[in-house]
This record gives structure tokens, C-alpha cells and sequence, in this order.
């Protein structure tokens, strides 16, 4: 496997150091881990579904579905161990060589700028193994969800979908904040080592107080946008754990997959917000690791 990622990676230096570049390089690696992740993801969708109709099995003296539960835990631990041994090592010779040419066409700027470079260009390369995947999981998650919900009664669906435009409401409320925000926090980053090496305290103090100041108002800022959204979200699962006990004639199994789907939706919408932030820290990151003047 290491072998052909190499071959591929001679192909990067043509390329934009962006998530497409990186995508188009590597897509047969990426390919295989996403498809490994969507069986994990369709294997982890029915888990809560097959723990109703085994509770309501079990309670009735069946086992049918205890032990059809029994075998998707089975195969949920094979899949999801293999994913993580192949992932490591595809994204890690993915991160080498995006560092590489990244240094290779950085060779006219200063050492602390591309210094600083080399760690925001990983975050490309984190973003499709951890976060790109995370969101794909979500909106399957998301989705299977919403069906489900909906064979139990709309007014579950209605109020999953309504907590969910008020999520995006929000983070597009601040969305060019956080842009704006890593903005500056990725230039403060960039000078690091050219203070480091003029070893004046007063200065280093200085440079790491602008750090702490950018991070404290990005993390101020999603302090708020998350709290808004807690609130939507978890409104939706009182409303549904309410609707799902007093409003239906529903079984304690039943019961426990509608209050199940509902959480399994909030945590999928909780991802919305996540990624649309990572997407603004890396539309900032790729413009600036592609520019190669000395000015820049």
C-alpha cells in the first residue's frame, strides 16, 4: 500500500494544495476507507432499532432479534477495527507528502511562515480523514433517522426538521466571524519562529497574548453559536421523548428507538455547525498555504 501511495504522490506537485488536489491524488485510497466508514455507519444506524425489537423479543420470551443484534455487534467490530489499522496508514503517507511539496514551493519564504504552513497544511489532510467522514456519517445518520422517526408519526419528523433549520440558522449568522477569526489567528501563527528566534521575552509574551486573544474569541464565539443550538436540539428530544410517551400508543421498545433516533439526530446535526466551521478554518488555510511571494 505504501508503494502506491508514493507513485500517487508524484502526481501532487502539479496540483493545488487544496481538499480537491488532495482528493484527486489519492481518491482510491479515500475511496476505500469512506466505503469501510459507510458500512460502519449503516451497521451502527440499525443497532438501536434491532435493541427495540429486542427488548420487545426478550420481554414476549424470542431471541430472534437478540441475536441478530448479537451479529451486527460482531461484524460493527471487525469493520470498524480494520477502518482505523488502514486509515492510519493511508493518511499518514498522505501527510508526508503534502508536506513535502508544500515546503518545496515554499522554498522563497521565510523559515517561520512555512513553519507554520506545515502544521495548517495536516489540517487538510485531518479534514478527510476525521471530519469529512464524520459528516457523511451525520447526514447518513441524519437521514436513517428521519425515516424511521417518520414510520412512527410526522410530527416527530417535523420537529427533527425544525431543529434543524434553526442550527443553520445560527452558524450562518457568524459564519464570516469565524472566517475572519482563523484569519488572524493563522497569521499570528506564522510568526512564531521568527520570534522565537529573536529570543526577546517581551516580544515571545507578546506573540503568545495575540495567540491567546484569537482563540479565546473563536472559542467565545462557538461558546454561544452551540449553546443557541444545545438549545434547539435538545428541545427537539424533550418534545420527542414527551410526543413518543404521551402522545402514541407506542411499546417501552418502541419507546426507547424513538427516544434513540431522536439523540442519534441531534448528534448528527451537531456536526453541521462543526464541519461548516472547519470548512471556513480551511478556505482560509488553502489560500494561504498556495501563495508562494515572499509579500504574501
Amino acid at each position: 500500500m505504501k508503494a502506491a501511495l508514493r507513485r500517487r504522490a508524484g502526481l501532487l506537485r502539479d496540483k493545488s494544495l487544496t481538499l480537491g488536489g488532495l482528493f484527486s491524488v489519492f481518491w482510491p485510497q479515500i475511496s476505500v476507507t469512506w466505503a469501510m466508514t459507510l458500512v460502519e455507519v449503516a451497521l451502527f444506524a440499525i443497532i438501536p432499532l434491532l435493541i427495540g425489537f429486542a427488548i420487545d423479543g426478550l420481554m414476549q420470551d424470542s431471541y430472534v432479534a437478540f441475536f441478530q443484534l448479537g451479529v451486527v455487534f460482531l461484524l460493527l467490530i471487525v469493520v470498524a477495527t480494520v477502518r482505523r489499522v488502514y486509515d492510519t496508514r493511508a493518511y499518514g503517507i498522505m501527510r508526508v507528502e503534502l508536506g513535502k511539496t508544500l515546503v518545496a514551493r515554499s522554498a522563497a519564504l521565510p523559515v517561520s511562515r512555512v513553519n507554520a504552513r506545515l502544521s495548517m497544511g495536516r489540517e487538510l489532510v485531518d479534514f478527510l480523514e476525521k471530519e469529512a467522514p464524520e459528516s457523511v456519517t451525520a447526514i447518513i445518520r441524519a437521514t436513517a433517522a428521519i425515516i424511521i422517526l417518520a414510520g412512527f408519526h410526522p410530527r416527530l419528523v417535523l420537529a427533527a426538521l425544525a431543529a434543524l433549520v434553526v442550527t443553520a440558522l445560527l452558524y450562518g449568522a457568524v459564519h464570516r466571524r469565524f472566517f475572519h477569526l482563523n484569519r488572524a489567528l493563522n497569521e499570528q501563527s506564522e510568526k512564531q519562529v521568527g520570534v522565537l528566534e529573536g529570543r526577546s521575552l517581551p516580544r515571545l509574551g507578546a506573540h503568545l497574548l495575540a495567540l491567546r486573544k484569537s482563540e479565546v474569541r473563536i472559542s467565545d464565539t462557538e461558546g454561544v453559536v452551540y449553546g443557541l443550538i444545545f438549545v434547539a436540539l435538545l428541545g427537539l428530544q424533550m418534545f420527542n421523548l414527551w410526543f413518543a410517551t404521551q402522545g402514541l400508543n407506542a411499546s417501552a421498545g418502541q419507546v426507547f428507538s424513538i427516544v434513540t433516533y431522536s439523540w442519534d439526530f441531534v448528534e448528527s446535526a451537531l456536526v453541521l455547525p462543526v464541519t461548516l466551521q472547519s470548512f471556513s478554518r480551511l478556505s482560509e488555510i488553502t489560500g494561504r498555504i498556495n501563495q508562494t511571494e515572499v509579500h504574501s
